[in-house]
């Protein structure tokens, strides 16, 4: 009896190799690389002018590459004398502005993302409109995004929170293999992006398309995307988990760039390194090379504190807090000088000048000196 052959691995609903661009001197993009499942989300995430919204625009077809590939389900739509353009691409997208039609009502703009045979619908005279009822899928778009009573409603009607979600439902209408989101937050009250990531999260997991956004917002990275690329001058230095690219970062940059870091001097003993903190167990390390000077990386939240006596020559003292309700964020000078940020419950209320010890919770990152 034979045995059924193992399932082949799935088409990426995004595939892109070596996409690379320049504008006259000025290098935009270099080789970037990396693919989307179906049912993914991934963050490009960098400072401005690292590349990411040019990278993004490449893949909709809104810039011609200089090179590099880019497959869509498998299908070719960049590559060697190969050029489809965005309205062939089934990639759906989120422009910044939402770019809604002011003229036409939320059924309306989320039908207009569908088939050329929906388009009918809404083109019609309005005597014959106003007795039709719209396509299904834009009543299923509608309940998706969490707005079903909101068809007849007009964009100038809506919230900004409303509006994106239209935006999202109209790209999501045709069923398109990925959907590009540009700064998807940017427009919107500092105040409702923690729940709008939450509800775009949901949409997007229950639409099962794969998805790219753009951001230069960590938080927004962290925690909306399953894998996050970290960009810098045009190269995509770092793909992964969020929990990776926050905890065991490659580089000194993305260390300091997704989050804030603790910096210190060390040097490198098996397993681990010697800090003024005393031995730290390293991620990263690198066996038979000690003592080699390092730097070591620690978050706000791998430190705690411990109260000293006043007359401790070994302790530090606590420079300044910040009360945030949920946790304080507590400064501390070393005896050295160097300084480190901590990031604490507020059961124990800390004073400038105090005398404390900085303890090692977890494990570090290290970077050559």
């Amino acid at each position: 009896m034979t045995s059924a052959p193992e399932s082949a691995t799935p088409t990426p609903a995004l595939l892109i190799r070596d996409l690379s661009k320049s504008f006259g001197d000025t290098v935009a993009v270099r080789e970037a690389t990396f693919e989307v499942t179906r049912g993914e989300i991934v963050a490009l995430l960098g400072p401005s002018g690292c590349g990411k919204s040019t990278t993004l625009r490449m893949i909709a077809g809104f810039e011609r590459p200089d090179s590099g590939l880019v497959l869509v389900n498998g299908e070719t739509a960049v590559g060697p004398d190969v050029w489809q353009p965005p309205e062939r691409r089934r990639v759906g997208i989120v422009p910044q502005d939402f770019a809604l039609f002011p003229h036409l009502s939320v059924a309306e703009n989320i039908a207009f993302g569908l088939a050329d045979g929906h388009h009918a619908w809404w083109t019609r005279p309005w005597r014959r409109l106003r007795h039709e009822r719209p396509p299904a899928r834009v009543a299923e778009m509608l309940e998706l995004v969490g707005l079903r009573d909101f068809g007849e409603r007009y964009p100038h009607e809506l919230s900004g929170g409303e509006a994106q979600r239209v935006a999202l439902a109209r790209a999501l209408a045709p069923e398109p293999a990925a959907v590009l989101l540009d700064e998807p937050f940017s427009n919107l009250d500092q105040n409702l992006r923690a729940s709008l990531r939450l509800a775009m999260r949901r949409i997007l997991k229950a639409a099962d398309t794969a998805a790219v956004f753009v951001t230069h917002d960590r938080e927004e990275a962290l925690s909306l995307a399953d894998r996050v690329a970290v960009m810098r001058e045009g190269r995509i230095e770092q793909i992964g988990p969020p929990d990776d690219i926050y905890y065991r970062p490659e580089t000194r940059f993305i260390g300091s760039f997704v989050g804030d870091a603790n910096i210190l001097p060390a040097t490198s003993v098996r397993g681990g390194a010697e800090t003024e903190l005393g031995f730290v167990i390293l991620v990263n390390p690198e066996e038979g090379d000690d003592g080699r000077s390092l730097d070591v990386l620690l978050r706000p939240e791998q430190l705690a504190l411990k109260r000293a006596e006043a007359n401790d020559a070994g302790a530090g003292r606590v420079i300044n807090s910040e009360y945030y309700g949920h946790d304080q964020v507590v400064r501390v000078a070393l005896p050295s000088g160097h300084r480190v940020e901590t990031r604490l419950r507020t059961e124990t209320v800390w004073h400038p000048d105090d005398p404390v010890h900085v303890i090692v919770l977890d494990d570090a990152v290290g970077f050559p000196r």
